[in-house]
């Protein structure tokens, strides 16, 4: 087999592996955040701070795209003036060749004012796809490194949305709120000093609107915020109950549910639709408004600027100039209500983003832990409890020992906590007292992956990729050669079936495995689980969708593996608790009972009642199957 102690081999376990990246993001989460909490000011504004951030990590584009944002400016700021001048000069010299010099001017301040403003478009649009990039790894890397008592509370739908919906409406914050915002603001503020600085009068009353559009924007801005969460959270109900429905195609037909299921997306659509309805009327009334006062302030420059010219004290090229500067700010001024509806969106997206990479994991690996080689398989649970959140406690007070090589059977009703024991070995979820030693080695001062690397886990519930049979198999341990593949095949009786499909184990296995049996399913996990090697198995009632034949044919080829490995399983079957050199019944949480098969049917216990009621039926099936075989083989 491969050498699995390298980092990064998964079967189906969960969470991801903590990489360089992931550690650098979960630092890099947590320096913003602490430095957010010391930052003044209100929420949104943090959190448009912290996004801010996935912006300056392109500085240098970022730079490139304000110095074209201020050559656009600064030529279309140039651009009135110079018309003022030469009305001023066609009115009292008539058409002169400095007349021809200033039209040259004008076209060559137009053809800059193009150019860098591509130039700006370019740059910016690159950014923004650049900081979407990293926020949607930092994101997932967090969905890899958090626990299973994260997204046991997660909707996957929710999940979704946020990795899509929200992070798109972040995008925009890049492409187009954050330079067109500073653009607006250097506009005003350069077209005010050019203004009051031409005619004090006028000026002031040109401007005299602005402190209004800025209150208004301000108000309008922290209005939109929580409309926007209403619509982003509505997005992601959607696409849960989208994702839902999908998923559970087979159960929606087979209930003849479809009405049902149209109604629930219908209202929920419904919904959305309304709340992005709102958004979109109070931001249509932000842009009427705005055309209202600049009509306003345009009569008013007419009026003040006609008693100007008729004092003496301003020219009809400045005049015009005055006109030529408030149409110049008429667009850029209507566009910030836009900037504020981006704004808005984008940090109602963004809080729904951070609290994902805020998220603290149950699970924690120490700053000094230590990397586990590969162990030998010494399992020792001393005094486990474990609850989830503040809930009862699902395992209690447990305390065992498994030797190297050992096969432990833990027996129980549904609920009594079987899962929850086994799970802790790989760490999904982290004891609340007691610990869980590996050779020695308590494994939370081991390294996630090193831990995870040593445990391999078959679960009841298998996810198969929509990849090709190959591709699952080898899913973790990508350097796994074909013959690797095959053998692991042939240990989970799976080889003879992939012979029989016309593209052998090339075969794609459509989502989720649709295209295989519930047996199969979990043969091919079997195969995935014992290419890694690992030398503690954990099969989590791994056969209880096969037919006695089949898994017959699974123990018997698992019986070389098993015997080099510590294995845990968590079964129903006759078959494989006679065989375990441990048997724990757990009712409770807690371990009620322990020994072999022989010892605990000695003993009047709750094993005894359970081998009754439920396992002592399976010898008479397993007599009567082993009499059809021998008769089959007689013939």
């Amino acid at each position: 087999m491969v050498d699995r102690n390298r980092p990064g081999s998964i079967s189906e376990r969960g969470a991801g592996r903590p990489g360089p990246a992931g550690a650098a993001a979960g630092a890099r989460t947590g320096a913003w955040a602490g430095q957010d909490r010391a930052t003044e000011g209100s929420p949104s504004a943090r959190v448009i701070w912290r996004l801010m951030k996935y912006g300056l990590n392109h500085r240098w584009r970022l730079i490139a795209a304000f110095l074209a944002m201020f050559g656009a400016v600064a030529s279309s700021m140039a651009i009135p003036r110079l018309l003022g001048t030469a009305i001023d000069e066609s009115l009292t010299n008539g058409v002169r060749r400095d007349l021809a010099i200033l039209a040259g001017t004008i076209f060559g301040l137009g053809l800059l004012r193009g150019v860098t403003g591509y130039v700006q478009s370019y740059l910016s649009e690159g950014v923004s796809q650049r900081a979407a990039f990293d926020i949607r790894n930092d994101f997932f890397e967090k969905l890899q490194n958090l626990s299973f008592g994260f997204h046991d509370k997660q909707q996957t739908g929710n999940l979704m949305s946020k990795a899509t919906a929200d992070v798109e409406a972040v995008r925009w914050l890049f492409s187009m709120g954050l330079i067109n915002g500073v653009r607006i603001a250097v506009m005003l503020i350069a077209v005010a000093a050019l203004l009051i600085s031409t005619n004090v009068r006028l000026g002031l009353a040109s401007m005299a609107f602005v402190p209004l559009f800025v209150w208004h924007a301000i108000a309008m801005g922290q209005k939109m915020r929580g409309m926007w969460m209403a619509v982003q959270m509505e997005t992601g109900r959607m696409t849960t109950l989208l994702q839902e429905s999908l998923a559970g195609m087979r159960v929606v037909k087979a209930f003849g549910a479809r009405e049902h299921e149209e109604e629930k997306f219908e209202r929920s659509a419904e919904s959305l639709a309304e709340h992005s309805y709102n958004v979109q009327v109070l931001f249509a009334s932000r842009g009427s408004m705005m055309t209202f006062f600049f009509s306003i302030a345009t009569g008013i420059i007419l009026w003040v600027g006609g008693r100007e010219v008729a004092a003496g004290r301003l020219s009809e090229g400045e005049i015009a100039a005055f006109i030529l500067y408030m149409g110049l700010l008429a667009m850029p001024v209507r566009m910030t209500g836009w900037i504020v509806n981006i704004l808005s969106r984008a940090s109602s997206a963004g809080q729904r983003i951070f609290d994902v990479l805020d998220a603290e994991s149950p699970v924690q690996e120490k700053p000094d832990a230590k990397p586990l080689g590969r162990v030998r398989g010494n399992v020792k649970f001393e005094d486990v409890t474990l609850a989830y959140d503040s809930g009862p406690p699902a395992v209690r007070n447990v305390s065992f020992q498994v030797e190297p090589g050992q096969l432990v059977a833990i027996l129980g009703a549904a609920g009594s906590g079987k899962s929850t024991l086994v799970h802790v070995i790989p760490r999904f979820y982290d004891v609340s007292s007691g610990r869980v030693l590996l050779d020695g080695v308590d494994i939370r001062e081991a390294t996630l992956a090193s831990v995870r690397n040593n445990v391999g886990i078959v679960l009841q519930d298998v996810f198969v990729f929509g990849a090709s049979i190959r591709d699952n198999i080898k899913y973790g341990v990508d350097d796994a050669s074909e013959a690797e593949v095959v053998q692991a095949a042939k240990v989970a009786q799976l080889h003879d079936f992939i012979q029989t499909l016309p593209k052998g184990y090339d075969t794609p296995v459509g989502e989720r495995g649709v295209t295989l049996s519930g047996g199969q399913r979990q043969r091919l996990a079997i195969a995935r689980t014992v290419l890694l090697d690992p030398p503690i198995l954990i099969l989590d009632d791994s056969t209880s969708s096969v037919d006695m034949g089949t898994e017959y044919q699974i123990q018997q080829a698992l019986a070389a593996v098993v015997k080099e490995r510590t294995t845990f399983v968590i079964a129903h079957r006759l078959s494989t608790i006679r065989k375990a050199d441990m048997i724990l019944v757990v009712e409770g949480g807690e371990i009620v009972e322990r020994g072999t098969h022989d010892e605990l049917l000695g003993r009047d216990g709750f094993y005894r009642r359970i081998y009754n009621i439920q396992l002592k039926p399976q010898e008479s099936d397993a007599a009567t199957e082993g009499a059809a075989l021998a008769a089959g083989g007689d013939s």
